[in-house]
C-alpha cells in the first residue's frame, strides 16, 4: 500500500527536491508548446528561472507565503507553493507531480493542504494562473471549485490567449 503525505518544506534538500521538481515542470511546457517559443523566453527563460528557484524560500517564505512537498513512500514527488498577492488574496504557484505520483492524488493533496493553510493563515481568497494547452490541470482546478478569474496581474502583449487565470474563496 502507497502512503502519500503533504507537509511543509523544512530543509534545503527538500528545497532542491522542489528545484528540480521546478525544472521538470519547465521541460513540461516546453514540450506543450513547441510553437510558441516566446512563452519559454518570457515566462521561463532559463536563468530568469534558475534565479526564481535559488529565491523560492524568499519568495515563498512564512508567514506570507508556503512550500510543500508531497511524498509518497517517503519520496519526494511533488510540490506547490503559495505566496500572498493582496490583502486576503494569495496565489498558488508551481503545482507540480512527477510521473511517478500521477494517479496517485498528490496534486489534489498538494492543493488541499496549501488551501486549509492559506486559511489558517488568514487568506480568503486562491488564485492561480495556468497554460490552456495543460489540459490536465485545468481539470483538476475545476474539480477543486476554482472559476474563471479576472487576470491578477497584466500579461504580456500577445498572450491572452494562452493564460487562463482561476480563482476560488477559502
Amino acid at each position: 500500500m502507497t502512503q502519500l503525505t503533504v507537509r511543509l518544506t523544512t530543509d534545503e534538500a527538500d528545497l532542491e527536491a522542489v528545484r528540480e521538481l521546478c525544472r521538470a515542470y519547465r521541460l513540461l511546457l516546453a514540450e506543450r508548446i513547441p510553437d510558441r517559443p516566446e512563452i519559454l523566453a518570457n515566462y521561463y527563460a532559463e536563468a530568469d528561472y534558475e534565479a526564481l528557484l535559488a529565491a523560492l524560500a524568499e519568495k515563498h517564505a512564512r508567514p506570507d507565503g508556503a512550500i510543500f512537498v508531497a511524498e509518497l513512500d517517503g519520496e519526494i514527488v511533488g510540490c506547490g507553493m503559495t505566496h500572498r498577492v493582496g490583502p486576503e488574496t494569495c496565489e498558488i504557484k508551481r503545482v507540480f507531480t512527477a510521473e511517478a505520483a500521477r494517479g496517485h492524488g498528490a496534486a489534489r493533496a498538494i492543493f488541499a493542504t496549501a488551501m486549509e493553510q492559506a486559511k489558517a493563515d488568514g487568506y480568503r481568497i486562491m488564485v492561480l494562473d495556468t497554460m490552456i494547452r495543460l489540459h490536465e490541470a485545468i481539470a483538476l482546478y475545476e474539480k477543486l471549485g476554482f472559476t474563471p478569474w479576472e487576470p491578477f496581474y497584466a500579461l504580456p502583449e500577445g498572450f491572452e490567449d494562452l493564460v487562463r487565470f482561476y480563482g476560488k474563496a477559502l
